[in-house]
């Protein structure tokens, strides 16, 4: 009989991905929730979804095997409060929301790996004076402790840039702060938590360099990496990173940390039956690591680079952990040595897209360099500034994935991806 895993805003892309699973033929996949509703949505409220969730489970006529997460919140939180109700393997909620809660995970870094761990404070927003709640000198990075990508990020060098943030982040910050809030109510919030909740800040110092993130699981106790993700950025990019690469190139002796220090923290909050992918950023000039954040799931958009090169996706070790099974996933067994995930970025200023790459041009383009894919996010007739989940930095037209023999080629490979599709965005005067 076969099993059926549920996993939360599956889109086609993933479920192309999961058909390189060893045991596909014995599972029975399905979407729970779509993207639109439990990724998209503008008005997001935690209960609404985990009742929708429950609801559908609940209608379903057969057994309940397993329940993935691949996003970040809700879904993250969601599903250890799900698998919970239905007896499943996953890790605990308490040490799930402490990675989600960016001002707790750092107290909770502070505590056992605190040479990694940049100056920071926690900020009320809504306080009479937020800025003499500031300890870190000028310029930090302020944002929210909950946010999607890099919304409501801003990069503050003065007073009146604090000013100004802190007035968009009073506007905004509610549209996820209060879904986290309810979240938080699932548990014990420790005291300096309830002070600084959902919607709060965190001020942190800035840190430089290139990013890296080992991806991994705990099972019964037992840490494993699967992955090595680096996030390289050409000189003349205008984002914080253009792409992803598979495997990363980063020296074998940040490997051993990053993977050190994220055994040392989720050892320490407890974190067990689950996936993880920690970010960091390696800082060779200073020969200085830094951890940035620690992601409470595998990483969806991981999982075509590692079909790429492993001739697997990476669901195949979150299925394992969700049904109970020790995980394993294949080892080069792709197309490619390397390959990256990389998006088209555009300026960030507004505009109207009037015109996208032709089909003959994306397939003139996928022949040239095989395995390369091409994904348009905007059509014509759209407003730059109406796309979802865009970073403070710049716009993302799309996504790239391209291969190589050495993270050279990939570099060259992009940047012919980027000189030969044409877009026509026309400005709008702000």
């Amino acid at each position: 009989m076969k099993r059926n895993v549920f996993v939360i805003a599956l889109e086609d892309k993933q479920t192309r991905a999961m058909q390189t699973l060893r045991e596909r033929k014995d599972l029975e996949i399905h979407g729970l929730l779509d993207v639109s509703t439990a990724v998209e949505s503008d008005n997001v409220s935690f209960n609404h979804l985990l009742s929708l969730a429950n609801e559908q489970l609940t209608a379903y006529p057969g057994t309940v095997d397993a329940i993935i997460a691949q996003w970040d919140f809700p879904t993250s939180v969601i599903v250890p409060i799900l698998c919970q109700q239905h007896h499943l393997p996953s890790p605990s909620i308490t040490s799930v929301l402490k990675c989600e809660h960016k001002y707790w995970s750092r107290l909770e870094q502070q505590k056992v790996v605190p040479d990694v761990v940049p100056k920071f404070c926690g900020i009320d927003p809504f306080a009479e004076d937020p800025l003499s709640q500031v300890t870190l000198d000028y310029p930090f990075w302020l944002k929210p402790v909950k946010a999607f990508s890099s919304h409501l990020g801003f990069k503050i060098e003065s007073s009146l840039h604090f000013e100004q943030a802190i007035k968009e982040i009073r506007a905004g910050i509610r549209q996820l702060g209060d879904a986290f809030n309810e979240a938080l109510a699932y548990i014990d919030v420790p005291e300096e938590i309830i002070h600084l909740n959902g919607n709060a800040c965190i001020a942190e110092e800035i840190i430089s360099g290139v990013q890296g993130a080992p991806e991994g699981s705990v099972f019964n106790g037992e840490f494993n990496i699967h992955g090595i993700i680096s996030q390289p950025k050409a000189e003349n990019s205008i984002a914080l990173f253009d792409r992803l690469e598979y495997p990363s190139n980063l020296p074998e002796h940040v490997h051993h940390k990053m993977v050190e220090t994220a055994k040392t923290f989720l050892a320490h909050i407890g974190y067990n039956n689950g996936c993880f992918n920690v970010e960091f950023m390696w800082d060779e000039a200073r020969e200085k690591l830094w951890l940035i954040e620690v992601n409470t799931r595998i990483s969806q958009s991981h999982s075509e680079i590692f079909v790429l090169v492993d001739g697997m996706s990476n669901h195949e070790i979150a299925v394992d952990i969700a049904l109970g099974q020790r995980p394993s996933l294949l080892n080069r067994q792709g197309v490619a040595p390397i390959a990256a995930k990389c998006f088209i970025p555009f300026a960030h200023h507004d505009g109207v897209v009037k015109r996208i790459p032709s089909q003959a041009e994306i397939a003139a383009l996928k022949a040239r360099l095989p395995h390369t894919d091409v994904v348009i996010d905007v059509e014509p007739g759209q407003q730059l500034s109406h796309l979802m989940h865009q970073d403070s930095f710049c716009y993302r037209l799309g996504t790239l994935y391209v291969t190589g023999n050495t993270h050279e080629e990939i570099e060259q490979n992009y940047q012919y991806c980027l000189d030969v599709l044409n877009f026509d965005i026309e400005p709008i005067d702000a």
